[in-house]
């Protein structure tokens, strides 16, 4: 078991990443996410965003609620829409308490200076927090220089990014402030969204790092026995699967989006990341009814883009975005 953070609260090394649940049935999502707490996994993480993914993790832990730590996450940022998110989580997940509520992908210093305001959205938490219905407060993003500001502004308890064999660069400062302040850690995208095919390796080569908790996510039985097999040896990668991991990553090649939103923003009013979001969830996820309604639901679709070329010249990874959404909008328009 890993501590979090200062928080008292003690953690299986991997956790359970609520996304793919989606695709369940409530029987099967029932039946994986008791399974889970049997076998020792103790952290359930999920978001607002997930749609069913808070409900289906309360069917499974039914009877079991007092061995299970709870983390949900909302992208409501005013104190209005916050305090509405935290009373529907509570009422999905069919308990009184969570013992961690997030911040959900703040992703720009605005963002965070919203949330941090009168009637921003951590005035909610912090009420939610006084009145016993969430324990503690915490962050998620995927870039570190908003994180690190968010860190040093507010007393976050945790703090949530990717991290994985794949995108390891930019990370360490955040890790090393993160454990200077005594935060609790949790790892999301272990497996890069789903890029990383050897995925053994690469959940082992980060709990022997014993960095926070991971989250990789489940939707079958087997994932579950895996998972829990894995963190109950943990020990540094071979030679052997080193090379492997690293050949793997070479048969990525450049052309994979990181999510780093240095694209952003778009003169055409494009999320670039979020197109390529969707497209992962229909690819890599095998979630493609969902990912066509959240495309079809953005206000502003890849078709969109006018290929003036920008997000390129901003792109750290020389990515084709503009090849890349036209495939986007074949795919899910």
């Amino acid at each position: 078991m890993i501590s979090f953070g200062q928080t008292g609260i003690r953690l299986f090394p991997v956790g359970f990443g609520g996304i793919p649940l989606q695709r369940n049935t409530e029987q099967e999502a029932a039946e994986i996410v008791a399974r889970a707490v049997e076998q020792g996994i103790n952290f359930f993480d999920s978001a607002r965003a997930y749609t069913d993914s808070e409900h289906k993790i309360g069917l499974g832990i039914k009877g079991r609620r007092d061995r299970v730590v709870l983390a949900t996450k909302t992208m409501a940022r005013t104190a209005a829409e916050m305090g509405a998110d935290i009373e529907i989580s509570l009422r999905e997940f069919n308990t009184d308490f969570i013992e961690l509520y997030q911040c959900h992908n703040v992703r720009t210093e605005e963002e965070l200076q919203t949330l941090l305001a009168p009637k921003g959205g951590l005035e909610s938490l912090a009420l939610a927090q006084r009145a016993g219905k969430i324990g503690h407060i915490g962050i998620t993003g995927h870039k570190p220089e908003v994180l690190r500001k968010a860190l040093k502004e507010f007393p976050f308890a945790g703090v949530q990014f990717p991290y994985n064999y794949l995108e390891q660069d930019n990370k360490a400062e955040l890790i090393g402030l993160a454990r200077q302040l005594g935060l609790g850690i949790i790892i999301m995208k272990p497996l890069a969204g789903g890029a990383i095919r050897e995925a053994e390796p690469a959940l082992r080569f980060l709990l022997a790092q014993r960095l926070g908790v991971i989250i990789p996510g489940m939707d079958r039985l087997e994932q579950v026995e895996q998972n829990v097999s894995l963190a109950q040896d943990i020990r540094p990668l071979t030679p052997v699967e080193t090379e492997a991991l690293n050949k793997d990553i070479a048969g990525l090649g450049q052309d994979f989006c990181r999510r780093c939103e240095y694209c952003q923003p778009c003169p055409a009013g494009v999320n670039i990341p979020n197109m390529f979001l969707f497209e992962g969830y229909y690819s890599r996820y095998d979630l493609p009814q969902w990912a066509k309604e959240r495309y079809e639901a953005s206000a502003v679709k890849a078709s969109a883009c006018t290929k003036c070329g920008q997000c390129e010249d901003k792109c750290p990874y020389s990515l084709p975005i503009r090849e890349k959404l036209e495939k986007v909008h074949a795919l899910l328009g």
